[in-house]
């Protein structure tokens, strides 16, 4: 069944999986590169967003990371950081997202002396002030970098540690897979999973199944980051589903860094088919070109997934959320009423989803 995209749209939704550095607006970009005297490798609006948004234009994740170095070289004071975790609440509101995890690497914003600890308030303030105006719920995931010193990785989850509870709800490992084992960084999971708190982990996107199982069994990854390639390891894909540990699905950014060959060929349908826990994500905005309400679409197109399917990866998205548990039975609740209402699609939140 064809849905419409202003229908797709209006359904209330849950991210879980968006970059914050790559999801800026490009008038913005250029807007600070102008107030902070930063050059951009062009100031006109399409040309810039030609060069960032990858379209067509496939590469390999290393390729995909590149565009970061113009993202954050205008995020690197807390005016900017403020602004664009604003704007992002706003872009998100206006496809009816009602909880959204932001992912950033603080370390990547202080370039120009602000600290790790003035990054994280002003990510916290943008949301906030962006929830107060949008209503749209957040929270804050710090990144560790796979490809940065695992010393780096630990100081970063000990600012996870000093802020949870104010703003931050997790911890992530992101960046260059190949050749950047996640088993390097496992002191820094320990520091996170030994203060209680929520870990997720980029892995089997550019890297085999391995990844994922280091990511799991050495991180204790509560979550994993696409897992496109979780299929070859039937055993460790069985032992995901078990555990129901989600997996944060993002399409268009899948087939862009080439993790995939083709669009037709992402296993999301047979890990939906197989009960294992699915949520559609952006990853990033601004260069794969797209929002939530893109990725429902193609997940519609390509897999004639239905709205009774698109009920379900909310409900997972929603249950696999990083937020205490009678919150996340609210917005469960918030949800299923919105659905039922609007959409008229009871809220059968099913066990084994």
């Amino acid at each position: 069944m064809n849905i419409s995209k202003a229908r797709l749209k209006r359904l209330p939704k849950v991210e879980l999986h968006c970059h914050l550095d790559g999801s800026i607006r490009v008038p913005t970009m250029i807007d600070l590169a102008q107030k902070d005297n930063i050059k951009l490798p062009s100031m006109d609006r399409n040309e810039l967003k030609k060069m960032l948004v990858i379209g067509s234009n496939r590469g390999t994740l290393e390729d995909y990371l590149k565009r970061f170095d113009y993202t954050l070289s205008v995020m690197q004071t807390p005016e900017s950081l403020t602004r664009t975790a604003f704007e992002l609440i706003e872009d998100v509101s206006k496809e009816n997202v009602k909880y959204i995890e932001i992912r950033y690497s603080p370390i990547l914003h202080t370039e120009n002396g602000m600290t790790i600890s003035e990054s994280v308030e002003a990510v916290q303030d943008g949301l906030k002030r962006g929830e107060k105006e949008f209503g749209v719920q957040s929270g804050i995931i710090v990144c560790g970098i796979r490809n940065i010193s695992p010393e780096v990785s630990l100081k970063l989850a000990d600012i996870t540690v000093q802020y949870k509870n104010k703003g931050v709800v997790g911890f992530d490992l992101a960046g260059a897979e190949e050749n950047y084992p996640a088993k390097d960084h496992r002191e820094a999971f320990y520091l996170i999973l030994n203060h209680n708190i929520n870990a997720t982990i980029h892995a089997g996107e550019a890297f085999g199944p391995s990844s994922i199982h280091q990511a799991i069994h050495y991180c204790g990854a509560h979550r994993i980051g696409h897992g496109t390639r979780l299929k070859e390891d039937k055993d460790l894909m069985q032992y995901v589903n078990d555990h129901r540990i989600p997996l944060e699905i993002c399409l268009t950014s899948n087939w862009q860094t080439r993790s995939i060959r083709s669009l037709k060929y992402h296993p999301i349908k047979f890990y939906y088919e197989q009960g294992i826990r699915v949520t559609l994500n952006t990853d990033n905005r601004l260069m794969s070109g797209t929002t939530l309400t893109d990725e429902f679409k193609l997940a519609n197109d390509l897999f004639r997934f239905s709205l009774h399917d698109f009920r379900e990866f909310t409900v997972m998205a929603a249950k696999s959320a990083f937020m205490p548990h009678l919150k996340r039975v609210e917005l469960l609740h918030n949800i299923a009423e919105e659905m039922e209402q609007e959409f008229n699609l009871e809220p059968e939140f099913i066990d084994r989803k």
